[in-house]
Order: C-alpha cells, then sequence, then structure tokens
C-alpha cells in the first residue's frame, strides 16, 4: 500500500472533533499499523523534560514493558537528544538498542516537534530487515506534523 493513500484516513482521524486526544493517538498507530505490512508495533512517546524520560501515550501492536524510557537510553531515548529521524535497518548492529521482542528486526524512530520543541516521537519496529525507506521518513514526519496540531 503507498504511505500516500493513508493521508486522507489519517487527517480525518486528527479532524473529528468528538474523540479525545489519546483515543486520536491510538486511531493513528492503529491505521499504520494494520495497514503497512512492516509496520509490526507503532507508537507514540512523550517527553517528560523535569524526569529526562520518554512515556509510552499510544500504541498498536504487542504490549511493551518499556513505557517509560531514559533519554539516551535506546533509540528513542538517543532522539530525544539528538532531535533528529534514527533509522535502524538492523537492530543487531545497534549497541544502544532496548530488545523489546526477539521478532523485531529494525526500528525507525521520528521525534514530533510543537512550536520547534521536540516533544515526542513516532516509534516503529518491524519484523523485516532494513524495510524503511526515505518516503517512510518522509511520510512519517508528515504524521508527526498533523499530530502536532492537536496536542
Amino acid at each position: 500500500m503507498s504511505l500516500e493513500t493513508l493521508k486522507p484516513q489519517i487527517t480525518t482521524i486528527i479532524s473529528s472533533e468528538n474523540t479525545s486526544v489519546n483515543e486520536k493517538l491510538t486511531q493513528v498507530c492503529e491505521v499504520l499499523q494494520n495497514h503497512i505490512d512492516y509496520y509490526n508495533w507503532v507508537g507514540f512517546y512523550f517527553a517528560n523534560e523535569a524526569e529526562r524520560t520518554l512515556h509510552l501515550k499510544a500504541f498498536a501492536g504487542e504490549p511493551t514493558d518499556h513505557t517509560v524510557i531514559p533519554f539516551g537510553k535506546g533509540i528513542c531515548g538517543q532522539v530525544a537528544e539528538s532531535n533528529a529521524n534514527f533509522v535502524v535497518p538492523d537492530v543487531k548492529a545497534q549497541d544502544n538498542y532496548i530488545a523489546c521482542s526477539i521478532t523485531v528486526k529494525s526500528e525507525i524512530v521520528i521525534p514530533l516537534f510543537k512550536n520547534g520543541k521536540n516533544i515526542g516521537q513516532i516509534d516503529i519496529d518491524s519484523h523485516t530487515i532494513d524495510p524503511f525507506s526515505e518516503e517512510d521518513e518522509r511520510f512519517l514526519e508528515w504524521v508527526n506534523k498533523r499530530v502536532s496540531e492537536i496536542l
């Protein structure tokens, strides 16, 4: 499925007036996980600057024990500090990777900005080695831009 074809559905979710922010975030996660075959787990983490931690707010996929991640730890924690996209083609090649499941082979994390500040991120795990492209990065940046409008 083309990533572009999901934009209207994401826009509809974000624009819904009778849905809470948490429900919208969960619905976005579910759309991505259900419609992109190599997006096996999708979640939104948000920063607690005072504690320098990330907190899982919404996700689709298998439950995870990693609901709080310190800044700097793992791929998500590194993105919290770098403010940059991080694509990991093969998690086994990463020293600072937090293993969530033996089935995860690759990961992409895109920071979520509000008023120029990194307030969180979208995190996607895949059971496929090296599935993420520049198209995924641009699409997920677009998703985060839309999500930032409701925060």
